[in-house]
């Protein structure tokens, strides 16, 4: 049964594969373990799971034969988007100034990053009004 995948967080080595998959687009599992630094995981890891990111709804496949092509159904932004807001309701109380702050301090942001974090965020809120009307 397939679950959506919204619900679904994924765990290191599923995310390693999505990243992996983003990237090539489509891969058969001999190709996306091609992509692993040594020591690359057994055939059989791959495989389980590119399974497992397929029941979660992350991940679909053409079969060609016994030969399945997998791809990303859930693109990398819609992917990152989600856990950027799980990140922003599970620590920061859904406060994206205290977000926003933490990684200015944690990242030591100069006078003129900050200034152009202002600037893009000004940016992307004036889009997303313009859209609206």
């Amino acid at each position: 049964m397939r679950r959506k995948a919204k619900n679904q967080p994924l765990t290191r080595a599923e995310e390693e594969i999505m990243q992996i998959l983003w990237d090539m687009k489509s891969g058969i599992v001999k190709d996306i373990r091609t992509k692993f630094d040594e020591p690359r995981p057994a055939r059989n890891t791959v495989s389980t799971v590119v399974r497992v990111l397929e029941r979660k709804g992350y991940v679909g496949h053409k079969a060609y034969g016994n030969t399945h092509l997998y791809h990303p159904v859930v693109t990398k932004e819609e992917y990152s988007k989600r856990q950027l807001f799980r990140l922003l309701d599970g620590y920061f109380d859904s406060s994206f100034p205290a977000l926003a702050s933490f990684f200015a301090r944690e990242k030591d942001l100069s006078m003129s990053e900050l200034e152009e974090l202002i600037k893009e965020t000004g940016n992307e809120s004036g889009k997303k009004k313009k859209k609206k009307e």
